[in-house]
């Protein structure tokens, strides 16, 4: 990172400048058997397709709140980045009632509707595929999201001290998130470039979401980020660690 990074989004851009090829998430879903890898700069051109939809079609601004109705899974990160990218506030697993956009994904559709605002749903289906018939009052993110810009750039500028986060009931800056998580980084043997965590811990605290995807992210490093890890035997998640060169655990 640089020291001018104050947002996430501004740590993704500068993974972008240093090795934009190497790896930065690589999804595991163990009661589908998917495996997804992501690098820099392909994760970087989802979140740039998915700001510009928050942008552009769902006419989010900075300060709306984004509810995030979505489990811990590489199209969850995008969408968090994303967020960051255009200043809203990522209310992760947050009222869709008090929110201007909600994210849901197939098993939360009945709590978004709640939202009176517009309505993504994400399928979470392998390769982010469809979903076979759209929900009703939701727009497919699978459906919307290729056609938008690979380039994105924020109609107004996104200040670091404002709201950016909400999880587990506490509040976070941008650039609370990005301090956090930098020094979150140690704790979880993140120790520079090369460093790669495996973690399966859910996304719905701070923990979490640090240590699957702010902190590695800050520390230059990347996530195996799991999911359903509990459907695996032990002797496999061995054979992972090995196999994906993890250098660090949480579960």
């Amino acid at each position: 990172m640089n020291a001018t990074d104050r947002t996430p989004a501004g740590l993704l851009r500068s993974a972008l400048v240093a090795d934009a090829g190497r790896p930065l998430v690589t999804f595991y879903d163990d009661a589908t058997g998917e495996r997804v890898e992501l690098s820099v700069a392909t994760f970087a051109n989802w979140v740039a397709k998915t700001a510009n939809l928050l942008q552009g079609e769902l006419s989010v601004a900075p300060g709306d709140r984004v509810a995030l109705l979505l489990p811990a899974h590489w199209q969850t990160a995008v969408w968090l980045l994303a967020c960051s990218s255009v200043g809203a506030v990522a209310d992760v697993s947050g009222d869709a009632a008090a929110a201007d956009v909600v994210v849901s994904g197939p098993d939360t559709l009945e709590e978004a509707r709640a939202c009176r605002g517009e309505r993504v749903a994400l399928a979470l289906r392998p390769l982010g595929g469809r979903f076979p018939q759209v929900p009703e009052g939701f727009m497919d993110y699978a459906a919307e999201v290729p056609g938008q810009g690979d380039q994105f750039a924020p109609f107004a500028p996104v200040d670091p001290e404002e709201p950016a986060l909400i999880v587990a009931g506490a509040e976070f800056s941008a650039a609370e998130v990005v301090e956090r998580a930098l020094a979150d980084a140690p704790d979880l043997d993140l120790t520079g470039p090369g460093s790669r965590l495996l973690s399966g811990l859910p996304y719905d605290t701070w923990a979490g979401l640090s240590a699957g995807l702010y902190a590695p992210l800050a520390a230059g490093g990347s996530v195996v980020l799991c999911r359903n890890l509990d459907k695996l035997p032990a002797d496999a998640l061995a054979q992972r660690i090995d196999a994906e060169r993890v250098t660090a655990s949480r579960h």
